[in-house]
């Protein structure tokens, strides 16, 4: 079946983004419901670059279910997966994550989710975040946002003394960029400015938490477009904050799900020192790269 056709105005480019955003939904629960069967079952757990990256028979298999249904749901599309790369042409890409938070997955931690989104002349037209475990699906497109098919409606933001900030910083890779010492330091005054802070390890399903109003702030250093591209669309659609950072990885004024690093928040939300240590960061990247 093909749903891609002329964008000629606003109304088409909507009506567009509507009708990924459902193949996207259908998608996503048809290969996230089996991975909750597999979940803490034995599995053979791989590693690609290093033992802080594993992968398991599910991610590959999942995504190559994602790629085949959305492939055949939208032909003229092409497909970037984390486990398998690129395949197809057309003006639609799909970017996807089959688990996103492998390593939780994979120890037996119930945060993790299948990430979908859609992208067409840069711009991210649809993104679907599904959480097996509780049954969540965030979605949005060029309309709205919506949890489990009702509105997603955010709530008020909290002061910095007050949040809970969300990160997966640091990690090994912040050691050897940063230094140990530097990198600590830098943890160390979010730790102290932030009321609650947590690693919980998924960037897409953090990201729809900030959405929600279920954390306040999120930060990261490290992730891939298919990480955060649908949950961009979710946090942005539901008045959240994302301003992504470049770290010296690719060039000023690249698309946003391409920058391996990140601010965000939910809306009207303003924190200082999470501005201020990302700042310095992004920086210092920046100039090592230089």
């Amino acid at each position: 079946m093909t749903i891609i056709a002329a964008v000629d105005s606003p109304a088409d480019g909507d009506a567009l983004a509507a009708r990924l955003r459902r193949v996207a939904e259908e998608v996503a629960r048809e290969a996230g419901d089996p991975l909750k069967g597999a979940f803490r079952a034995a599995m053979e757990v791989d590693y690609k670059v290093d033992l802080h990256d594993p992968v398991t028979v599910h991610d590959r298999r999942t995504e190559a279910l994602i790629r085949d249904r959305l492939l055949g749901e939208v032909p003229d599309s092409a497909f970037l997966g984390e486990e398998g790369g690129e395949i197809g042409s057309g003006p639609v890409k799909w970017l996807v994550d089959p688990i996103d938070g492998t390593s939780n997955f994979a120890a037996g931690l119930a945060f993790w989710c299948v990430s979908i989104g859609a992208v067409a002349d840069g711009r991210i037209l649809a993104g679907v975040v599904y959480d097996p475990m509780t049954g969540n699906l965030f979605s949005a497109d060029l309309d709205g946002v919506w949890l489990n098919g009702e509105p997603l409606v955010p709530r008020p933001a909290r002061e910095e003394a007050r949040a809970a900030l969300i990160t997966g910083f640091p990690v090994q890779r912040d050691f050897r960029l940063d230094g140990r010492e530097t990198a600590l330091a830098d943890f160390g005054e979010l730790v102290s400015a932030f009321s609650t802070l947590r690693r919980p390890g998924s960037a897409a399903l953090t990201l729809c938490h900030v959405a929600a109003g279920w954390t306040d702030a999120a930060v990261g250093f490290g992730v891939n477009a298919w990480d955060v591209t649908a949950a961009i669309l979710v946090l942005r659609q539901a008045g959240g904050h994302y301003r992504p950072l470049t770290l010296g990885k690719v060039p000023d004024g690249s698309a946003d799900q391409l920058c391996p690093g990140y601010v965000a928040h939910g809306p009207g939300a303003t924190y200082p020192t999470l501005d201020r240590v990302a700042d310095r960061i992004d920086a210092r990247r920046r100039a090592r790269a230089a």
